[in-house]
């Protein structure tokens, strides 16, 4: 039999996730018997993290209800959606009402119907290195490769604005710039000032802007908490946040976005409707942990949890740039926000004759194969794997053409962290050394 119709979507190339497909290569070294070291997602459960008490008895006491257990409104639980538009409220600036916050079954949930109801010539750009889920889903949605504008290493990976603002200005299907803030995979926090001069450029050519703040509340180094409804001013937009990060509760599947200025444009308010219509066809996303949202973050103890997990964060994120900081042709920038570090390696650093020693003979017969063809940096992070067990993400997964990886923050396990940290240090040094 043979299809009389080709039903692939023009844009499911473009579906791609460098951060768990990783985990594939590894599973196979991990079948051979090397020790795996999984440093490539952002599960703080996964890696250890125990979930405060008084959080755990929230969910319990959430769960004792029978209403938890039914469908909610399609837009969310009603006191939730409150609870949150009173939130945003204090903060000053744009204000919204309980129907400019609509919830998705998590941020990824929200990624997809956000690109996926755009017209499809409506394109957004985004930063690189850029977050697999978003740039994956505006290119599938739009059957072309993801627009970009430059994150700068040798400015803390702050966006390079002149960048951005030449490109929206040359091409004219661009009708949204999203950023992430805290950034991830760089760790970078954003300025006020970067903040309001992105969003100069979207008022200056009608553009609306999408920030994912999945990480608003993990911020350290001195720096705060700035949310974009602060800044945006009359500019419309699309915030998203979820309860994945920094309760943690990945699990749960939790998101919302968060409508900014939606009276401001009709077709952006059309386009707002569309997104809500969507979630009627589902009926509603899960109500218990929407139910748990306004007990947890409302509780008087959050802000003490949130501040206890910034200063621990930041404790690991001086532990890791202190181990890699000084690595002849690397760069590294010391994060102050969410729980990832950026390594970047110069350029003509990496090239595809360097290797690492693998004492697993399976291994290293499979390395040589996989290697072939590959980016340089994902050659390295093969040979990181097969050699040392520790499994961190590329650079080149992440919408990027410079050579690099990210690594996480999460491991829980002094001495196992601190190992991961050193490993990893002489890891590069011996890599870059071995093509000499």
């Amino acid at each position: 039999m043979q299809m009389r119709r080709n039903i692939v979507h023009a844009g499911a190339g473009s579906l791609t996730y460098a951060i768990r497909e990783i985990v594939q290569v590894a599973h196979r070294f991990r079948d051979l018997g090397v020790d795996m070291t999984y440093e490539n997602i952002g599960d703080p459960v996964q890696k250890g993290e125990l979930i405060a008490p008084w959080i755990r008895d929230i969910i319990h006491q959430v769960i004792d209800e029978n209403l938890a257990f039914g469908y909610c409104d399609t837009a969310g639980v009603p006191e939730a959606r409150e609870f949150l538009a009173t939130e945003v409220n204090k903060r000053g600036g744009v204000e919204v009402t309980p129907d400019d916050i609509l919830f998705f079954n998590g941020i990824g949930d929200a990624v997809g119907k956000v690109y996926g109801f755009l017209r499809r010539e409506a394109r957004v750009i985004g930063p690189t290195p850029a977050y697999s889920t978003h740039s994956s889903a505006e290119a599938a949605h739009s059957g072309y490769e993801h627009l970009t504008y430059e994150l700068d290493p040798y400015a803390g990976w702050m966006p390079d604005l002149d960048d951005l603002r030449l490109k929206v200005k040359y091409n004219d299907s661009i009708a949204g710039i999203l950023l992430i803030n805290p950034d991830n995979p760089t760790g970078a926090v954003y300025p006020r000032e970067m903040m309001e001069g992105l969003v100069d450029i979207a008022r200056e050519f009608g553009l609306f802007v999408i920030c994912d703040e999945i990480y608003t509340h993990i911020v350290y180094n001195g720096h705060q908490t700035l949310h974009t409804s602060e800044v945006i001013g009359d500019v419309c937009g699309l915030v998203m946040r979820g309860i994945s990060k920094e309760v943690p509760w990945p699990g749960a599947r939790c998101g919302w976005i968060e409508v900014l200025n939606r009276d401001r444009d009709p077709l952006f308010d059309r386009y707002v409707e569309s997104l809500l219509a969507s979630k009627r066809l589902e009926v509603c996303s899960t109500t218990a942990p929407q139910m748990a949202v306004p007990r947890i973050l409302g509780d008087e103890r959050y802000p003490a949890h949130l501040a206890k997990r910034a200063a621990l964060f930041e404790h690991r994120a001086r532990e890791a740039h202190a181990a890699l900081q000084d690595i002849p042709g690397v760069r590294v920038n010391m994060p102050s926000g969410a729980f990832y570090m950026t390594v970047l390696f110069e350029d003509g650093v990496l090239n595809d004759r360097q290797t690492l020693p693998i004492a697993n003979d399976r291994a290293r017969e499979i390395t040589g194969h996989i290697v072939q063809g590959v980016p340089n940096d994902q050659r390295f992070v093969y040979y990181l794997m097969a050699s040392t067990g520790i499994v961190v993400v590329p650079l080149s997964g992440f919408c990027c053409k410079r050579d690099g990886f990210r690594v996480t923050l999460l491991e829980t396990d002094d001495t196992k962290r601190r190992w991961t940290f050193e490993a990893l240090a002489r890891a590069m040094r011996d890599y870059i050394a071995s093509a000499e």
